[in-house]
């Protein structure tokens, strides 16, 4: 049996998607949740053998979680579910140790196969994004194209996210746990590392990374 935990912001999305996978045989979905803060500490708790994750979360972004689940809970294998097809965003995913990708036109079977792939340790790519263009990816060296991003703070990229997303101190501070000064000192520390300076410096870099959707990008008044 392989258990799964779900990862989307959308309700009707999470409904959809345990519908159609506890309908498989083999499938069981033992959690849902609701953004990336929420997904990771149920990854936690539950110790899924896949998380099937949406690429844009909020509270934590998907690449971020895919990052941190790698990282620290090996047995748990994610599948990105996203509607982004761009080359970029799958090889970050899969840098940042994702084991499948499936855009979310794709077919049943797609992410059924995706499913059972990755829990067997293999990994997949729905169709029509190239297998070969991301394996020459990945194989570069570590160390080239370097960003500042890395050298910030698991809880530094927490507290980034939560700002773009346009969360005050006190409300950061309550999802994470932590103290407004603590939020203060994290953000501190996340804008002198990235050399940024004001919010909007903080939201188009946010937006530049991948950690924010374009289509919400804030637009200022004429």
């Amino acid at each position: 049996m392989v258990t799964l935990l779900l990862a989307d912001d959308h309700a009707v999305v999470r409904e959809g998607l345990r519908a159609l996978l506890e309908a498989e045989a083999g499938f069981s979905v033992v959690g849902e949740a609701g953004n990336g803060l929420e997904a990771l500490r149920l990854v936690e708790r539950l110790r899924p053998q896949v998380l099937v994750l949406d690429l844009m979360m909020p509270g934590l972004g998907g690449l971020e979680v895919t990052r941190e689940v790698a990282k620290k809970f090996s047995a748990t294998h994610v599948v990105v579910l996203s509607m982004y097809s761009s080359e970029s965003y799958v090889m970050e995913a899969m840098k940042k140790g994702a084991a499948a990708y499936v855009l979310k036109g794709s077919s049943r079977l797609d992410l059924v196969t995706a499913i059972r792939e990755a829990a067997a340790g293999r990994r997949f790519l729905s169709s029509p994004l190239s297998e070969h263009a991301i394996s020459a990816y990945l194989a570069r060296p570590s160390g080239e194209h370097l960003d500042d991003y890395e050298n910030l703070t698991r809880r530094e990229r927490e507290v980034l996210q939560l700002l773009a997303e346009g969360h005050s101190h006190a409300e950061i501070g309550s999802r994470l746990f932590i103290s407004p000064r603590t939020v203060e000192s994290h953000k501190a520390s996340l804008m002198r590392k990235l050399a940024l300076r004001t919010q909007t410096d903080l939201i188009r870099y946010a937006l530049e990374r991948g950690l924010l959707p374009r289509l919400d990008v804030p637009r200022a008044p004429r």
